[in-house]
């Protein structure tokens, strides 16, 4: 079943998203199928839609946190607060004409 995770990271800027991504490096991520990343009135907010829950959960885990770690330094100011979303239905936009 398709996952989505909306993410409030443990930062506030782009930049910041921009080197964490440079340490996860150009590598495909497994089961990772869109990545949108913006800002709110609260803070920056990263979406993802995944495979599974498990591709995200691995992910995390093996890749996300060591590449914070670098960005951030080893006690980052908090781990990513996480809001995950089972996919019950999904609806595309479809071509005109």
């Amino acid at each position: 079943m398709q996952w989505i995770a909306v993410a409030t990271p443990p930062f506030a800027t782009i930049e910041q998203f921009d080197q964490v991504l440079d340490q996860l490096g150009e590598e495909q991520v497994e089961g990772l199928e869109a990545r949108h990343v913006g800002t709110t009135a609260d803070g920056l907010r990263v979406v993802t839609l995944w495979e599974s829950k498990e591709h995200a959960d691995r992910f995390f885990a093996d890749r996300l946190g060591p590449a914070l770690a670098k960005v951030l330094g080893p006690e980052p100011a908090g781990r990513p607060e996480i809001l995950g979303i089972d996919v019950a239905r999904t609806y595309t936009r479809q071509p005109v004409g």
